[in-house]
């Protein structure tokens, strides 16, 4: 098997898997409960969500880690965890991708503000980072992805703190849901012009609010650095809530798998190197995205 930056530099694009808490819910996942916490509980039902992914023609696989971080876990009485969450889960993934996929660490936003904005500090949040890249590289990830950021500088103490724990190459995702930009104000062009210095593996753009912005946002990152290696993992569209007589009903995403079947070669088109799914997107997406690109 290539590493990951020979693979990047040759024809075609790595599909990426869907949505994790999505599909842990289907399987049973308590609302409220972390997802993390089934990286020691229910470890089969992680090999099973990741094995779906690699059955509908998945490349590459997504830790369940995206709130691995002290801060998200803590919340969850987790925090003294860390380091074997994040191992055990890329373990997990490690062992049910074998050798012919590849394996990202998911690193997740630590779900509060840094100062001055907030209460915590660069330097505090690099170390939850450094913690938590730790242990995904101890536990076998083939890389580290930095995905749904809004804030540049909480990017770069992730990518900090992830290259002080490992020499894996590091990729970076923002969400650009709040009228084209991040929630704290930056434009995409804005955001591959710092990211791209950090010398990453990839940048791009994830989750939003519809398939057709994020497109948008990966157009003006190629057009201000047509040599970026670019990654794309749009939402299944916009949820909505379906009722299913239980209390809350069930979250239904708008965007079918045929629908983002399309829309990934239009992402192909703009030479996008890493494509999947973020929130809403199954297996099923997966399918139709991997029928798409591999017989363009």
């Amino acid at each position: 098997m290539l590493n990951l930056i020979e693979r990047l530099t040759q024809p075609g694009v790595l599909v990426a898997d869907g949505a994790t808490g999505t599909m842990l819910q289907r399987a049973g996942l308590p609302r409220g409960m972390a997802p993390e916490r089934w990286n020691l509980e229910n470890p089969q039902a992680i090999r099973e969500l990741h094995h779906s992914y690699i059955q509908a023609g998945a490349d590459v696989i997504l830790t369940n880690t995206f709130g691995g971080t002290h801060y998200r876990l803590e919340r969850d009485g987790l925090a003294g965890q860390v380091r074997e969450i994040n191992q055990a889960a890329a373990r997990l993934a490690r062992d049910t991708a074998g050798d012919k996929v590849f394996v990202f660490g998911d690193i997740g936003p630590v779900g509060a503000l840094l100062k001055p904005l907030g209460r915590i500090t660069f330097e505090e949040a690099r170390a939850a980072f450094e913690e938590q890249a730790t242990g995904l590289a101890e536990g076998g990830a083939d890389a580290i992805l930095i995905e749904t950021m809004g804030d540049i500088h909480e990017v770069e103490a992730a990518v900090e703190g992830a290259r002080l724990a490992t020499d894996l190459p590091i990729i970076v995702t923002m969400s650009f849901d709040t009228h084209g930009h991040t929630v704290m104000g930056t434009k995409p062009a804005e955001a591959i012009d710092k990211l791209w210095s950090l010398g990453l593996a990839a940048v791009g753009a994830n989750c939003g609010r519809t398939l057709s912005e994020t497109l948008t946002a990966i157009q003006e990152m190629r057009r201000a650095i047509p040599s970026a290696t670019l990654m794309a993992k749009p939402n299944a569209g916009l949820p909505h809530v379906h009722s299913t007589g239980q209390p809350g009903g069930q979250l239904v995403y708008d965007v079918t798998p045929q629908i983002m079947g399309e829309y990934a070669q239009k992402f192909s088109e703009l030479g996008v190197k890493i494509f999947g799914g973020c929130c809403g997107s199954t297996p099923d997406h997966i399918r139709a995205i991997a029928q798409a690109l591999k017989n363009h």
